[in-house]
């Protein structure tokens, strides 16, 4: 564990709170890229996402952007897949290649929205079926990649025009954490069977380091962004780590 690394991930924290996302995405990618064992990667990224989407809820709930009620029926079926995602064994190619393909989707899907979608959006209601099909499908990788899974939830909801910038960038945040809630239990369970829990211990050093960042990064995303730049940093952090993962994942694969 170096302080660069710690550096990094106060970077990031800051970053992804802003836009109403915990950071879990990047965070493995740092760990991967810093030679973690990807066994344990998993559980430091969702113990961080815990700690920055925390302080994100909160926030956004304070300043009315959080709906809590339209998506309970999200979270209702993406917490359950999402303990069944972590507690599932991959290997280390797999992981990285769902993680970063499926960034690369979100990631080119954001990006290519336009403004006046965004303006002109107004809160609809999905339909149910498309709320617990969706909200599983997303629980179940995030559980198997170790992430909160809102990095796939916002482009889901700003193409159904769920609600505005901010609500959508809240109800991220509260998806986050029951997700990462939900993965970490699965995770653990599964270190737990392989006596690797002693192995999170090393990088304590991030916590802290996650906190102040999405400390920070929360206010700025509640109060002082626009809606347009929000969006615009959210497609802008998924296609860097997308890109960052997928070079990886072809080391690994070539």
């Amino acid at each position: 564990m170096t302080a660069l690394l710690a550096a990094l991930f106060f970077i990031t924290a800051l970053l992804y709170a802003a836009v109403g996302f915990g950071g879990g995405s990047t965070y493995n990618a740092l760990l991967v890229l810093h030679g973690a064992d990807y066994r344990i990667l998993p559980s430091i990224a969702l113990i961080c996402n815990i700690i920055v989407v925390s302080g994100g809820v909160w926030r956004f709930w304070r300043a009315g952007h959080l709906p809590v009620n339209r998506l309970l029926p999200w979270m209702a079926a993406s917490a359950p897949a999402a303990w069944v995602g972590g507690r599932l064994p991959i290997s280390e190619t797999v992981f990285v290649g769902v993680l970063g393909f499926s960034l690369l989707v979100a990631g080119l899907r954001l990006a290519f929205e336009t403004r006046a979608k965004i303006e002109e959006s107004r809160a609809r209601k999905a339909p149910m079926v498309v709320n617990f099909a969706v909200g599983g499908g997303i629980g179940f990788v995030s559980g198997l990649a170790g992430i909160g899974g809102g990095i796939f939830l916002a482009p889901v909801l700003y193409f159904l025009r769920w609600g505005n910038p901010r609500e959508i960038a809240g109800a991220c945040s509260l998806f986050i954490l029951i997700n990462s809630l939900f993965g970490l239990g699965g995770q653990v369970m599964k270190l737990s069977d392989l006596s690797l829990v002693s192995g999170l211990s090393a990088y304590w050093a991030l916590l802290p380091a996650v906190l102040i960042g999405g400390q920070i990064g929360s206010r700025l995303g509640s109060v002082g962004l626009r809606p347009n730049i929000i969006k615009g940093l959210t497609a802008v952090l998924i296609l860097y780590v997308a890109a960052r993962l997928l070079l990886r994942w072809t080391a690994l694969v070539f």
